[in-house]
């Protein structure tokens, strides 16, 4: 599969979820296209790993551990990264995820919380903290990782991912209304299932061929599917799209 030139030399790019999977893929995405990338995760080892891959390739990488559901830790390391880099051009929201399928009667109150944290209140925290940052610099763009769940139920999935997908899916909107003055963009993509280690974690080979043989092209989608749609909502021929969320589903669900 080709690649699309970006060049984002000068920018500083800021990924949460970059241990793995499409955020540690858009961070190394960015690096190539020549960004000051800070990758920002919980799981410290594979983090750093991650940091120090890119700039043994070249790249300009800064691994920060973040509790995204702690509000004075996301303040603090927000304000770490404007004050040390000078601006925060490009900001992605990638954490999330779940680690069960299950139904609502199996669903428990602390999975509930946890998931809806990890997936919806990290992106409002970012979200309040960034606001000051984008009000200063008067530009900037945010992505946010949504997914399909959070737009209809096609297979097995976890109740709190999906009602927070969906949550995500509506702050985009806020945010874009509120943030529009600054000169700042924000839209979400919804990404069909796709091959991270989460998933093949979580999904069984049956699921991930059955989920494939749903969609119009045959199979899931890889990492890099998804990483291309997070550079060009960041890229300049994007400049006059904000609010919306991108279905990348290879056709599998249309609206």
């Amino acid at each position: 599969m080709g690649k699309t030139s970006f060049d984002f030399s000068g920018q500083v790019a800021v990924i949460t979820g970059a241990s793995r999977g499409i955020g540690k893929g858009s961070a190394e995405r960015f690096a190539e296209a020549g960004a000051k990338v800070y990758l920002v995760d919980i799981d410290v080892e594979p983090g750093e790993a991650a940091a120090a891959a890119i700039r043994e390739g070249g790249g300009d990488a800064t691994f920060i551990d973040c509790d995204l559901t702690d509000s004075v830790a996301v303040k603090q390391m927000i304000e770490r990264i404007a004050s040390e880099a000078g601006a925060i051009d490009i900001f992605v929201n990638s954490a999330g995820g779940f680690h069960q399928q299950l139904s609502m009667g199996d669903t428990s109150e602390d999975e509930w919380d946890a998931v809806v944290d990890r997936n919806l209140k990290s992106v409002f925290l970012t979200s309040k903290y960034l606001t000051p940052v984008f009000e200063k610099q008067k530009g900037g763009c945010v992505i946010n990782l949504g997914s399909m769940s959070g737009i209809t139920t096609l297979q097995p999935s976890s109740p709190p991912y999906a009602a927070a997908k969906a949550g995500v899916h509506a702050l985009t909107r806020v945010l874009a209304y509120d943030l529009g003055k600054y000169n700042v963009r924000v839209n979400a993509i919804a990404p069909g299932t796709t091959a991270t280690e989460r998933v093949i974690a979580v999904r069984s080979e049956e699921q991930r061929e059955m989920i494939g043989k749903g969609t119009l092209l045959g199979r899931i989608a890889d990492v890099e599917d998804m990483v291309g749609w997070v550079l060009m909502l960041a890229s300049p021929e994007s400049a006059y799209l904000t609010g919306q969320t991108i279905a990348v589903n290879a056709g599998r669900y249309m609206s």
